[in-house]
């Protein structure tokens, strides 16, 4: 009687690393069949050729080949990937933490926040770089203003932080309303509607860069921690009958997510279906046990 269950634990340990195992080989060939396809075609040796011409490498090679594979293709394809991942990672943290699984990244404003910067920087006629910069921000601070207008609420957290979180982003999007409204229609308003709807084509490798370090240290600190995902998923009661420290965990947790959202949005734009549905294609493949799915979510997205 008691093989049964350990039996069952390995079957579900072995299933977990197929899957795993299974996604890591999908996102292999999904990146290198990036650097192959597309306007310009580059064959297989032809990438490996660019990637060594950067290491003094001097083989037989087409003079716009290492500058499509370091200037174009490779940002564009780690953008992606960053930003999937990101986005995926944040929407299964948010989903778990508010115990509600229509839960998006953008529940607390965050997107809202920076597509209002971001506007406003583009209205203002700055740089890509400041742009970025500005998204970020304001995607931070809209998180921060419906965290701190949370506390002050004597309903339950995760009940005043969605309300706030839904007041925050209905003023951002009035705020980008209005910055459209007054925009030229010849020049700004078209840049603004182009960032509004997404895209990697200006994205470089120093924005990359940037964006990287705030992506990086939000997955770090939510896969350290993912463990205590399965414990706020509880009641807040009994969470702290087991010594959970509630509140501490959750703000760590909306900080990190935060992180992974803006700085996705401000490198690739609104991509918001990503964090809400591949958690539940990652819960479909490996179960809800937060220190599984998590990984998973990074990976599937």
């Amino acid at each position: 009687m008691e093989t049964q269950p350990r039996e069952a634990a390995r079957s579900r340990r072995r299933h977990y690393r197929l899957i795993l195992v299974g996604l890591g080989l999908a996102l292999v060939a999904a990146v290198l069949l990036s650097f192959w396809v597309g306007y310009f075609p580059l064959a297989p040796r032809e990438v490996l050729h660019a990637f060594l011409s950067r290491f003094g490498y001097q083989g037989e090679l087409r003079p716009q080949a290492a500058t499509i594979f370091w200037n174009i293709r490779l940002p564009r394809i780690l953008s992606a990937v960053f930003i999937g991942a990101s986005l995926s990672v944040a929407g299964a943290t948010y989903q778990g933490m508010f115990r509600n699984p229509l839960v998006s990244p953008d529940i607390l404003g965050v997107s809202s926040g920076a597509s209002l910067g971001a506007a406003f920087a583009i209205l203002n006629g700055a740089a890509n770089w400041l742009i970025q910069l500005s998204a970020f921000t304001g995607g931070v601070t809209a998180v921060a203003f419906s965290y701190l207008i949370s506390r002050k609420s004597a309903h339950s957290q995760i009940l005043s932080l969605v309300l706030t979180g839904s007041m925050v982003m209905a003023l951002c999007n009035a705020g980008v309303t209005m910055i459209k409204y007054v925009s030229d229609p010849n020049d700004v308003l078209q840049q603004i509607t182009f960032w509004l709807m997404g895209s990697l084509t200006k994205t470089d490798m120093d924005a990359f860069r940037w964006s990287a370090i705030p992506m990086a240290l939000g997955l770090a600190i939510i896969l350290l921690l993912r463990w205590r995902l399965n414990l706020l998923t509880l009641d807040e009661e009994e969470a702290r009958t087991l010594g959970i420290h509630v509140r501490g965990y959750r703000l760590i947790f909306i900080v990190a997510s935060t992180l992974l959202s803006a700085a996705a949005v401000c490198l690739g734009g609104l991509i918001g279906w990503v964090g809400l549905m591949i958690p539940h294609m990652a819960r479909a493949l490996v179960g809800v046990d937060y220190n599984r799915l998590i990984p998973a979510s990074a990976m599937l997205g």
